[in-house]
């Protein structure tokens, strides 16, 4: 069979029908996918609704609140002069004590002997100092008389001042022995509230080892660690407001009396020591303490958060452009954070246009349109 004739057969009456049309129908097509290509080139961009701010800088006054801690002035740490079993604890964490009260005590039995002992050398002295004085007598007569060497005068003579010195040295050990027995007592040096104890009934202390702290009355300070950065801007003052955390209708008024002069190691914080004005009754000891600095005023841009995007890794606001209204996105400089607003240090001038609510859908060159444009 010739396969030539074969394909002619395999050719139905349709194709035969539009084959002498296949070369029109397809310009057709071509000329009809060309006008829709015309027509999407030529369909404008729809322009995107936003709300908009004008950038204009105005004077702010921030202020910088942090929380401290109230603590004394004073504060000595109290310890025993002579070692010993502590015999009793009359004081606890918390207590108010009065200048010279007793807070504990220690077993006095070998202080008491030991001011037996210096009691016994002291009239044992006075009795050697009796004789050797006698004998002195005896001698100055004597030697008067021309019955004595100069030998035996002298002696006697060196002997009563050895006597006088042993009875002085005496004399000094029985006050060293009463002292150290009242060392037994510890007393408070001023009025104050005990802040920390460390020392429990029967046990034994070495001299000099603290066992209590004593918070003095008197001034207050107020605490706080703070970052240092803060110290880069310029307080309005030295002045500080105080209100307790616990509750904010307890104020007073402070100033800075001490700012470390070293970084902590650990916090990588400064210590700053605020003085309270007339503290009231409900600023006690350990209480916390919200204190405000307010900063100078400065001229700042401010715009909400909502304005604040990013072009890259740097952050960027949407501005408009007034003559084609449409969006560019511009970097900026950040220069803080406040709560609803982000403060722009660099990138906008005044009068700007800027995006602050709408920007998340816009790209670059999209038109928009916003309340009040007048086109």
């Amino acid at each position: 069979m010739n396969p030539r004739y074969l394909k002619h057969s395999q050719t139905g009456p349709t194709e035969r029908l539009l084959k002498p049309l296949g070369g029109f129908a397809l310009a057709l097509v071509v000329t009809a996918l060309g006008g829709c290509d015309d027509h999407a080139a030529t369909l404008p961009a729809r322009a995107a609704f936003v709300r908009t701010e004008i950038v204009q800088p105005r004077d702010r006054q921030s202020s910088i609140t942090l929380t401290g801690e109230v603590q004394p002035r004073f504060r000595a740490d109290l310890s025993f002069r002579v070692s010993g079993r502590v015999l009793a604890r009359y004081v606890d964490v918390g207590s108010h004590v009065k200048a010279g009260e007793v807070l504990a005590l220690l077993d006095p039995a070998e202080q008491e002997a030991d001011v037996d002992a210096a009691t016994a050398a002291v009239l044992a002295a006075e009795s050697q100092l009796r004789v050797a004085k006698a004998t002195f007598e005896r001698q100055e007569t004597l030697i008067a008389s021309g019955f004595t060497t100069r030998t035996s005068y002298d002696q006697a003579q060196e002997g009563l001042r050895t006597a006088e010195g042993a009875l002085e040295a005496a004399r000094a050990q029985f006050g060293t022995s009463k002292d150290a027995l009242g060392y037994t007592a510890l007393r408070a040096e001023a009025d104050g509230v005990v802040t920390a104890r460390s020392l429990e009934t029967g046990q034994v202390v070495q001299a000099a080892q603290p066992v209590l702290s004593l918070a003095q009355d008197g001034e207050r300070d107020v605490v706080f660690d703070v970052y240092e950065s803060i110290f880069l801007g310029t307080a309005d003052g030295r002045s500080v407001s105080l209100a307790l955390v616990s509750d904010a209708g307890v104020t007073a008024s402070g100033h800075v009396r001490e700012v470390s002069p070293a970084v902590d190691a650990r916090s990588s914080t400064i210590r700053v020591k605020v003085t309270i004005e007339n503290p009231p009754a409900a600023m006690t000891l350990g209480s916390a303490v919200a204190g405000t600095v307010k900063l100078e005023a400065e001229r700042q841009i401010a715009l909400p958060w909502s304005a604040l995007m990013a072009a890259g890794t740097r952050p960027a606001v949407w501005t408009v452009d007034p003559a084609t209204r449409t969006a560019a996105l511009k970097p900026v400089t950040i220069s803080g954070y406040e709560a609803g607003e982000v403060l722009i240090k660099a990138g906008l001038d005044p009068g700007e246009r800027v995006v602050v609510d709408g920007g998340k859908l816009l790209s670059v060159g999209q038109p928009v349109t916003y309340e009040g444009d007048p086109s």
